[in-house]
């Protein structure tokens, strides 16, 4: 690499820079040919936000690069806690956070490392895959946390795994069969033991406290193999974590049971084969939402295309009700009355449904429950873009459509009555659906702390 390109990197001058580019236009994709450190990851290194922006103005293709010692720039601006790097970084491309560098790193992993908890949010939030991925030694962000001490980190991470539900990830295993619970004891890290154990970080049976490693170890024959620490290992037995002898007792003494109420239930009943799924059930199962499976952001995806679809078919809908509308006006004079009334219809006007005319009470069914799934949909739409760029303008634009939906079902009401009525019910009905779902969500969750026994003897 040109040594004056290295000095402009180091230093931040972003005029050198756009001279010595200007000099010679090829001289960055002659960088480029050389591969490994380019004139990005040095400004990273440096922390020269100004000369990373006019870099990547003119090649963004080293944002993928990786270093000799197999960094790409976001990993550096990751470990040093350089925020607006960062974000200037995962302008270019969010799939950064997932470029795979020395070990199998990649940058979320080198912020744990580093404790950098500011730059984990921001990385977390582009993208939500990346606290999945594991290093080489099948180390998860957490067995980082905790095998360098980064008890902030890990305590970012624990809020996060429980608000998003992926407490399971908790329980991963590295290389040696560990997880964070066999590492925390091991390291004798009363703070991190006391956080996994409490409920207000991790939810209560989420957290595998007797699984074993690789030589066959509990994080409780782990605690007492390296010396023991009495504080550990009473929150550890408290909470319910034994050792390998008691569970193999457990065990067995269930298996007894088992099979002694089988025998029984075999005298009784006969033996009788476990029938295998039906089709149906199968491909059920298929298609089923597993949340250890199928990230949030997958999720949110289809949510958005199923929404806008129900919102788009029940907008249709008013625009062209059922029956159409009467194309002219038509009021019935005294030369008409005798006439009969399949060849005269009812009084009508242009516009106005015709199925409100003929059936009212078939009409206000309809609007009705139109109503609820187009404002359900709509509803929909706000919740899960919530924190999306250019919230104003969306919103915006969804109080347009609720006004062009209201103003449309007015329209084709024939019944001043019925319009009058739909149009204060469609005014309210968007902050109802809030409300009622709401309620919905959180009525059985206060039932059921009503109904614990525990809570109950507490009182």
């Amino acid at each position: 690499m040109d040594r004056r390109l290295i000095e402009a990197a180091q230093k931040g001058d972003v005029h050198q820079l756009l001279s010595l580019v200007k000099d010679d236009p090829f001289l960055l994709k002659a960088v480029a040919l050389l591969g490994g450190e380019t004139p990005l990851h040095i400004a990273c290194m440096g922390g020269n936000l100004n000369f990373v922006n006019e870099l990547l103005n003119l090649r963004p293709e080293f944002t993928k690069d990786l270093s000799n010692e197999g960094f790409s720039p976001l990993h550096i601006a990751a470990a040093n806690g350089d925020l607006d790097i960062v974000k200037e970084l995962l302008k270019i491309d969010y799939n950064l956070c997932l470029v795979k560098g020395k070990e199998r790193r990649i940058p979320l992993h080198y912020a744990v490392i580093n404790g950098r908890t500011h730059v984990i949010g921001e990385l977390l939030s582009a993208c939500e895959d990346s606290i999945r991925e594991v290093t080489a030694r099948r180390e998860t962000s957490l067995h980082l946390a905790v095998k360098n001490n980064k008890f902030e980190a890990l305590k970012s991470l624990a809020v996060y795994l429980k608000t998003y539900d992926k407490e399971y990830i908790l329980n991963e295993k590295d290389a040696q069969g560990n997880t964070i619970l066999h590492l925390a004891v091991s390291r004798k890290q009363y703070e991190v033991v006391e956080l996994l154990l409490d409920e207000n970080f991790v939810n209560k049976g989420k957290l595998e406290l007797n699984s074993l490693n690789k030589r066959g170890l509990t994080p409780l024959d782990v605690l007492l193999s390296e010396g023991g620490d009495r504080e550990i290992e009473q929150m550890l037995r408290l909470a319910g974590a034994s050792g390998v002898e008691n569970m193999n007792l457990d065990q067995q003494a269930m298996q007894t049971e088992n099979r002694t109420t089988a025998t029984q239930d075999a005298s009784a009943h006969g033996l009788r084969r476990e029938r295998p799924p039906k089709p149906s059930k199968k491909l059920k199962d298929y298609f089923k939402y597993d949340k250890t499976k199928d990230s949030p952001s997958k999720v949110r995806n289809t949510l958005l295309v199923v929404a806008v679809l129900i919102a788009t078919a029940t907008y249709q809908a008013v625009l062209s009700p059922p029956g159409g509308v009467w194309q002219d006006d038509f009021w019935p004079t005294s030369n008409t009355t005798a006439i009969n009334d399949a060849t005269n219809p009812p009084a009508h006007t242009a516009g106005k449904a015709v199925m409100g005319t003929k059936n009212t009470v078939s009409f206000g069914l309809f609007l009705l429950f139109n109503s609820i799934g187009f404002f359900m949909s709509v509803h929909m739409l706000y919740f899960l873009t919530v924190n999306f760029p250019l919230q104003l303008e969306l919103q915006v634009s969804l109080c347009a459509l609720i006004a062009t939906y209201d103003t449309c079902m007015g329209a084709i009401a024939p019944n001043g009555i019925l319009s009058l009525s739909f149009v204060i019910l469609s005014a309210v009905m968007p902050f109802l659906m809030m409300i009622l779902t709401k309620v919905a969500r959180d009525y059985p969750l206060r039932r059921r702390r009503c109904t614990d026994p525990s809570t109950s003897a507490t009182a």
